[in-house]
């Protein structure tokens, strides 16, 4: 199979690894990719943002498959236009990728099928929202409804706070993804990542996770894109799996189908498991970052033929395999980071660090000079196996330690839900 893999995190780099191990793969292609992902594949330029470009270069080369990272181009329609010039891809319509794309149509969807998640109110007007919170009280969470890279929720502890967020997405902070903006219940429990490999028909569960947004140890500081995440995630236990298939997934589901967008593609849900059980906090379309780099070094399984089932429609036929094993990931992030990032400093030590079960996924990097820099805010992601949590967090610190990357820090805290629990024997 000769397949094109779109875009450059690391993310991307963790299924361009694991495809690249695949028996079925010939070719594979990346754009942009990065220098990790240059490592198993070749890097085009393409304009991603041009669907009919794109929709060129999988002609010319006989690209069998598309597999399509991120989100912006997936709630742009790009699934739709390459299938429409007859090329298979892995991702949602732009229809189905909309319970990514906006925040208050996942919520209605939710209202309409009976979907556990946190009581909301939708408002296209900074009054009628302020009016909400003051009724409401806080704690509150307030989201831009739209894409805003990760930087769109605020969860306030004091209406001061709400009101200040409020403001700050209808003046614009967050371009047209905050024109209008979802208000929350303040949830309380604690959150994990599901992922469901989807076929349109059929959900299959696809691995648990959880992820450190804080910046900081100790879960202070400003959210991120992702500080860390480990898999699998103890608070889903069978029972909790099997309830969040039945309360949410199934219904989601059958409710896509039901409006015409039946749903084709990974679906993440991300969860807060409060007393009364798993509650929705939000969906996302495409694989977790970093949450797909601890999926992949756990899966067993042949990556292209999952994906291609999907595409096909076949996963009732499918099961999924995963190492008993635990996986977590360290991001490093750039100085600066989750504000402006310092990019251009030299990293250097990579090649001591990857050995048995230890992986780093190149997350925002670039050669200059012959030499790898930094060109983003996270970095790296320095990714280890273990039989136990406590295992794969030494394992992927002790891994830090060979590099040497003066202007990158990073959470020294990454896993400690798993590791305490796993201290106290639960």
């Amino acid at each position: 199979m000769n397949v094109l893999l779109l875009g450059s995190g690391g993310r991307e780099h963790a299924l361009a690894w694991k495809m690249s191990a695949s028996p079925l793969l010939t070719r594979l292609y990346a754009s942009p990719g990065n220098p990790g992902i240059g490592r198993v594949a070749e890097l085009v330029k393409l304009d991603v943002a041009d669907h009919a470009a794109v929709a060129a270069f999988c002609l010319e080369k006989k690209i069998d498959l598309v597999v399509v990272g991120p989100e912006g181009p997936l709630v742009a329609g790009i699934a739709d236009d390459l299938r429409v010039a007859g090329i298979c891809v892995f991702g949602p319509s732009k229809a189905a990728a909309r319970l990514e794309g906006s925040k208050g149509f996942t919520k209605d969807l939710c209202a309409k099928f009976n979907i556990p998640t946190a009581a909301y109110g939708r408002f296209g007007d900074l009054a009628s929202a302020k009016a909400y919170v003051e009724k409401t009280g806080a704690p509150i969470v307030i989201k831009a409804d739209g894409l805003a890279a990760g930087k769109g929720v605020t969860i306030a502890m004091t209406s001061d706070e709400a009101n200040a967020a409020l403001e700050a997405c209808f003046e614009g902070a967050f371009g047209a993804a905050g024109a209008e903006v979802v208000v929350e219940e303040y949830l309380t429990g604690e959150e994990a990542s599901f992922f469901c490999l989807c076929d349109g028909a059929t959900a299959l569960p696809f691995g648990t996770a959880q992820d450190h947004k804080r910046v900081g140890d100790g879960d202070t500081g400003p959210n991120t894109g992702g500080m860390g995440a480990y898999s699998p995630a103890p608070v889903m236990t069978p029972e909790m799996t099997e309830r969040t298939m039945r309360e949410i997934i199934e219904p989601t589901m059958r409710g896509m189908a039901n409006i015409g967008a039946p749903f084709a593609g990974i679906l993440f849900a991300g969860l807060m498991i409060t007393e009364s059980g798993p509650k929705l906090i939000e969906y996302n379309t495409r694989f977790g970052d970093p949450e797909c780099q601890v999926l992949m070094m756990r899966l067993k399984d042949d990556l292209l033929v999952l994906l291609n089932a999907a595409v096909d429609g076949q996963l009732a036929h499918l099961s999924i395999r995963w190492s008993d094993e635990t996986a977590l990931t360290v991001v490093m992030a750039a100085r600066g980071y989750p504000g402006t990032p310092e990019k251009g400093s030299v990293i250097r030590g990579l090649g001591e660090v990857e050995g048995e079960g230890v992986q780093v996924f190149h997350a925002g990097t670039a050669i200059n000079g012959g030499a790898l820099v930094a060109n983003g805010g996270r970095v790296l992601n320095v990714t280890a196996l273990g039989k136990t949590a406590g295992e794969a967090q030494a394992k992927a610190y002790a891994a830090i330690d060979h590099i040497d990357w003066p202007q990158g820090f990073f959470r020294h805290d990454i896993g400690w839900r798993a590791v305490e629990r796993e201290k106290a024997g639960g």
